[in-house]
């Protein structure tokens, strides 16, 4: 069975209410990662008890509606990288945050391990944060930059890669991985030591997790979101993949977690430095056109990452701040 057919009739199971067949495209050793407060969970049980079945009883018609959905093969192993939203009608708490009889847009990110025609692993961030937003609760103050929905590929073709023959599929992943190659030349002084201009089209999108926010080209990004991360952040380290692949103009990375800092600099996010050792869940899906990158998606468990800064966000939720 083709890997991304695997994922979609494991969805198709799962939000159709049956739980028999679901249970089939998962492994009996299955490992499920969720942002936090979810977190590590072992075997098809705790994935329904502590991760399903919290999100189907607050959106009851719950769809799974991913924009992008990547397949290839990273050290032998077989993966799916998928982002997109899962949408419903939001009708009772999720991990506590207040229902708003609404529709609610959850922003996802997820890599599935496939083993054997089944699901061996998954890791997934759900945007927690912005469903909180939705909620009208900002649990990060002060709030600022754009929010709210992140729009799919402009070329519309991210389930059905155009080009992707494994000639554009190895250029999209040569071109992220020199992208990469000049963050890691960060001199700690200027952002314009990276070379980010060899790879971004001037007007990129970046769509960044809420409290973070979306940008627009080189010079926003680097306003609105890397000199602050690196501020907040300066000997932030890759260290980890779970997989790097590639699809036709498409190309995904990420790990549980991918990055390490210390928490040595004021304002990110609004919090004081901790001075703490951190670690970051992070996953990142891009679209190539041409030979420069024009979109990107980010997904970040910024609750699990404040929560190691000393700042609880659900705690804070609780308090009842609202208003962004």
């Amino acid at each position: 069975m083709h890997n991304k057919t695997v994922v979609t009739a494991f969805y198709q199971a799962l939000t159709g209410d049956d739980t028999a067949t679901a249970l089939r495209h998962l492994s009996d050793e299955l490992t499920w990662c969720a942002a936090h407060p979810v977190n590590e969970l072992q075997g098809p049980r705790q994935f329904l008890t502590h991760y399903w079945q919290p999100l189907k009883l607050a959106l009851p018609d719950i769809e799974y509606k991913p924009f992008i959905m990547l397949a290839g093969e990273y050290a032998g192993q077989h993966w799916v990288n998928t982002t997109g939203y899962f949408i419903g009608t939001f009708t009772q708490p999720l991990f506590d945050i207040t229902p708003t009889g609404d529709v609610l847009y959850l922003r996802y990110a997820e890599m599935l391990l496939i083993e054997n025609n089944r699901i061996s692993a998954g890791y997934v961030i759900p945007d927690f944060i912005d469903a909180m937003y939705q909620a009208n609760v900002n649990p990060l103050r002060p709030g600022h930059r754009h929010y709210g929905l992140v729009m799919p590929p402009s070329s519309m073709d991210g389930l059905t890669p155009d080009n992707a023959s494994t000639g554009q599929s190895d250029k999209s992943l040569r071109l992220v991985k020199a992208m990469h190659a000049g963050l890691a030349q960060y001199d700690g002084k200027s952002l314009l030591s990276m070379d980010q201009e060899n790879y971004w089209h001037p007007d990129f999108m970046w769509y960044g997790p809420a409290g973070i926010g979306t940008t627009r080209g080189l010079s926003g990004f680097r306003e609105q979101h890397q000199a602050p991360f690196l501020q907040g952040f300066p000997d932030r380290t890759v260290d980890n993949y779970l997989n790097y692949v590639a699809e036709g103009n498409y190309a995904a990375t990420g790990g549980w977690p991918h990055m390490s800092a210390t928490h040595t600099g004021d304002g990110w996010l609004g919090r004081p430095a901790s001075n703490r050792q951190v670690t970051m869940r992070v996953m990142d899906f891009w679209r190539r056109e041409g030979e420069l990158l024009q979109e990107n998606w980010v997904s970040i468990d910024l609750i699990h990452l404040l929560k190691q800064m000393g700042h609880d966000v659900f705690q804070h939720m609780h308090n009842g701040y609202a208003g962004r």
